[in-house]
């Protein structure tokens, strides 16, 4: 099914902002625009272990949001982390996460108003922002149009903070999840970027020839970075994440690996 998302006709608008991968100063022109029009914001609180992601979202909208705004808060649904069926996990996480999220447009967003969500990196990015949307809009009982704002993601931070290129010349590369890694490499590609890894597949992957580029907390002040052969730094990456983890209670990191011929 195909939702129609400019037709203008609700009368309520909302903006899906990407917002950069931590840095405040990745907020794009548009992006800050979009923030200083927009009259609620809405954030899912994902619990006390993450309250400074939402912490900097406050941060932004001191700096760019109009004094009038409003703040509609609701509860992020928990999931099973390591489900047996996956696919069907994230489904129903995903449909209860549109039932909280519609609840919230309904009680705070009027007539006439536009709200917004504030979305890590970019929303077209192993995010569910835009997908949740479109399933509030196919039940038919909540109307409103949005627009996306594209924002810096974490693979182009991650590129610039080691001052390298994601492709290699005439090359392809391929973002994945450290699930998807933990199958088998992509075939015919030697540059994968890897995201939501939680089981650190990294150390699980043949090391030979292969270089990563990691980091974490990219663009804020808790940022870490290690790079070099896998085989030399897999260690180390390890005893760093743990022990971040360890402080801030969660972790947010990407990485690419780089086969070398």
């Amino acid at each position: 099914m195909t939702v129609d998302v400019g037709s203008g006709e609700s009368g309520r608008r909302i903006y899906v902002i990407g917002i950069g991968a931590g840095d405040p100063d990745h907020l794009t022109l548009q992006a800050a625009k979009a923030i200083g029009r927009a009259d609620v914001f809405f954030l899912l609180d994902k619990g006390e272990v993450k309250e400074s992601m939402i912490e900097l979202r406050r941060t932004v909208l001191k700096s760019y949001g109009k004094p009038s705004r409003r703040i509609a808060e609701g509860r992020d649904p928990d999931r099973d982390r390591t489900p047996a069926d996956y696919e069907g996990t994230i489904a129903d996480w995903r449909h209860r996460r549109s039932e909280v999220t519609e609840a919230l447009i309904r009680e705070h967003l009027l007539e006439g108003e536009t709200g917004a969500f504030l979305v890590w990196g970019d929303p077209s990015l192993y995010d569910s922002t835009i997908a949740i949307l479109d399933e509030i809009l196919e039940r038919g009982d909540t109307r409103f149009d949005y627009e996306v704002v594209p924002g810096i993601s974490s693979v182009s931070a991650l590129a610039a903070k080691h001052h390298i290129g994601v492709n290699r010349v005439g090359q392809p590369f391929q973002v994945t999840t450290g699930r998807r890694l933990a199958e088998q490499w992509p075939d015919q590609v030697d540059d994968v970027i890897v995201m939501l890894d939680a089981g650190q597949t990294f150390g699980k992957v043949d090391a030979e020839n292969v270089d990563i580029y990691w980091g974490a907390y990219i663009g804020t002040p808790d940022e870490l970075l290690i790079s070099g052969p896998l085989a030399e730094v897999a260690d180390e990456i390890r005893r760093v994440r743990a022990e971040a983890r360890e402080k801030h209670g969660w972790i947010m990191d990407t990485y690419l690996l780089r086969r070398n011929s």
